[in-house]
């Protein structure tokens, strides 16, 4: 176990003893988990958790999430899991992410993988997209517009732009890790996998990525594809949702195996 896990889960466990909670699932999310990392990233810490059941048998709405101040360059809240249940219905893809992350810190008890046992039943192509979209527009119009942009948040305007193209395609949740959505979805020897993949070395070998000159096929694609899905992302396929007394003796089952 590396120095930065260790720490990690004392992080973790610290917020079961302060908070009296008990976390189900914990990964990493962001850019370690997609694959491009600075040397200098933060760890994008995610948890679910559950509090004892006379937490739930109230009457009175209840803070649902648990946060923690960025530092030592760990950035880690969570959500309750009902919380998260509900999102699930909706196709949250945060959360469907999380449970795909390849770098888990945590899963001591069923529900985590319940849960992605009946994701595709309730994974959403339509939200997901919109979701995918509204981030890379976002991204695109605040820091790669002009002669010279942020470099380095090209990588956020691809990945969602490509999961945009995956979820297209496939009708399914997008993979997690960044080199595989290129590998399917951009052609071999064009002009934008290689500008992709000579920026991904840079980052990862942790190049200065501040203001540079805008790289013109990336720009010229994520402008057609934005402009796209801009078109087609309410024509997507809506999905059925989750079962509402599926996921209510899904959470019922979670409050048994964890308390008793």
């Amino acid at each position: 176990m590396s120095d930065s896990q260790h720490h990690i889960l004392e992080e973790l466990k610290r917020i079961e003893k302060e908070e009296g909670v008990c976390i189900l699932y914990a990964c990493e999310s962001g850019s370690r988990a997609w694959g491009f990392p600075s040397k200098d990233s933060d760890y994008d810490v995610r948890f679910i958790y559950m509090r004892p059941v006379d937490w739930y048998l109230s009457i009175y709405e209840k803070r649902d999430v648990i946060e923690r101040p960025i530092s030592d360059m760990l950035d880690i809240n969570g959500w309750d899991l009902k919380k998260a249940l509900n999102l699930f219905r909706k196709s949250n893809p945060p959360l469907l992410e999380w449970l795909q992350s390849p770098i888990p810190y945590m899963e001591n008890f069923s529900i985590a993988d319940q849960i992605r046992r009946i994701s595709p039943l309730t994974f959403s192509p339509k939200s997901c997209m919109h979701h995918y979209l509204h981030m890379a527009k976002g991204n695109y119009r605040e820091y790669l517009q002009g002669d010279h942009v942020k470099i380095k948040k090209y990588f956020y305007v691809l990945r969602p732009i490509l999961a945009c193209e995956w979820i297209e395609r496939n009708n399914t949740m997008p993979p997690i890790d960044f080199q595989d959505l290129v590998d399917s979805l951009v052609p071999t020897g064009s002009p934008l996998k290689a500008a992709i993949q000579e920026l991904l070395a840079r980052k990862i070998a942790g190049d200065e990525m501040d203001y540079e000159p805008r790289i013109n096929p990336i720009n010229e694609f994520l402008e057609a594809r934005i402009a796209y899905y801009d078109q087609t992302a309410s024509t997507m396929q809506v999905g059925e949702g989750g079962q509402d007394g599926q996921l209510d003796e899904l959470f019922r089952s979670a409050l048994r195996e964890v308390w008793g």
